[in-house]
Formats: structure tokens, C-alpha cells, sequence
């Protein structure tokens, strides 16, 4: 795949950009600042852009906010966003619009190079990648009132799969299960939060959305 890759440290940057061009992947431009990341996504125009959150020139949450611009101007390109903290109030901005073809994934991830490649290529598939320990961090924020607190310790395993961008038959895997008990976890968790009736949108989008309180 093509990919724009943002981050300042130049250490970090060369290393991703070489990880990636070994995998096979077109490096097409790699920046330091937010302000060059749409102008390379304008001239390159990428299928993945792979961006730090906190990013020149004031280093706040400069690179998320170029990345939703991204999302805006160019919307079938894939955002995998790193981070070095989890940022709760950032997940939800970036997953509020559309979490398709979304990724949020912790730095430390990136040294785990299968599970920051199988990110990568779940956001390039149009998926949604999000860190397990982003995942874990809201599940412990849930509140007792919530519909969420109705799901059972099995369910919650389920939704917090899906909620990574997993698979049905990949959940069934990882959970040592069969596939048929992961479909019927899921539709018990769509009945429980109150999604069996729901159109429009995908159930299993709008799961993982109230699972991250989106």
C-alpha cells in the first residue's frame, strides 16, 4: 500500500518508514510537522496515512487534528494514529465521524511489529484497529448505570475484540471458541444495549461506538 507517514522524532520516523518499505509498502512521503501532512496526502494521495497525535508546531494534538482533515478532504484514505499515552478524549474525536477505516494505536505497540502491521492492515481494509490497552482503559471507565454493565464477562470479552477490529472467526480463535457462540454473544450484546432494532447503520459499529461511549 502507499502510505504518508507524520512524526517528528526523527528516530522513530526513519525506523517506521524502514520497517514498512521492508514489508513490501510504498513509503511515499514522511514529515515532521503537522502542517506538511496535507500537502503530502494532496500530492502523494496515500491509502494509509500513519500519524503521532502530538506533533509540531505547538505540539499539542496538532497531528490528530491534520489527521481529521485528511478524513475530510480525502475520506477513503485510512488514518492509523500513534500515540504515546492513552488519550481517551482523542479516540473519540477520531472515531466519531466515521470509524471505518480508523486505527488508534499506542507507540509501544509499533515494537510489536505483527500487531502494528495487522493494524495497519485492517485500517488500509476500510476496518477499525484500536489498542487493547485503549480498549481496557474505557471498559474500566464504565459507569454501573450504563447498558454496557449488563453484559456478562464472555460478552464483554467479545465486544472488547470487536472493538479492536477483530473478526468474528478471529474473536472465535483468540477466545478458543466456535464462531456460531461468537454470533451469539454478539447478538445477545446488540440486544442488550438496545441495537436489535436498529437501521441505518451497522449494529456492529454502533456496539463498539456505545462500548467506547462515543
Amino acid at each position: 500500500m502507499r502510505i504518508v507517514l507524520a512524526e517528528d522524532s526523527t528516530l522513530l520516523r526513519e525506523g517506521l518508514a524502514r520497517l514498512l518499505a521492508e514489508e513490501g509498502h510504498e513509503v511515499a512521503a514522511t514529515v515532521a510537522s503537522a502542517d506538511e501532512l496535507t500537502g503530502a496526502v494532496d500530492r502523494h494521495r496515500p491509502d494509509v496515512v500513519v500519524t503521532d497525535v502530538r506533533m509540531p508546531p505547538t505540539h499539542t494534538d496538532d497531528g490528530l487534528r491534520a489527521a481529521l482533515e485528511v478524513r475530510r478532504r480525502w475520506p477513503a484514505t485510512g488514518i492509523l494514529v500513534l500515540s504515546q499515552y492513552v488519550e481517551k478524549r482523542y479516540a473519540t474525536r477520531l472515531l466519531a465521524d466515521r470509524p471505518e477505516g480508523v486505527g488508534y494505536v499506542l507507540k509501544d505497540r509499533v515494537a510489536q511489529v505483527d500487531d502494528f502491521l495487522d493494524a495497519l492492515d485492517r485500517v488500509a481494509a476500510g476496518e477499525t484497529a484500536l489498542d487493547p490497552e485503549v480498549v481496557r482503559q474505557v471498559l474500566a471507565g464504565t459507569d454501573p448505570a450504563d447498558p454496557l454493565s449488563r453484559l456478562t464477562p464472555r460478552e464483554r470479552d467479545v465486544l472488547h475484540h470487536m472493538a479492536q477490529g477483530h473478526t468474528n472467526a478471529t474473536i472465535a480463535e483468540r477466545l478458543h471458541v466456535s464462531q456460531s457462540a461468537v454470533e451469539k454473544h454478539i447478538n445477545t450484546i446488540f440486544d442488550k444495549l438496545d441495537l436489535s432494532r436498529a437501521t441505518g447503520h451497522s449494529r456492529r459499529v454502533l456496539a463498539v461506538l456505545r462500548y467506547l461511549g462515543v
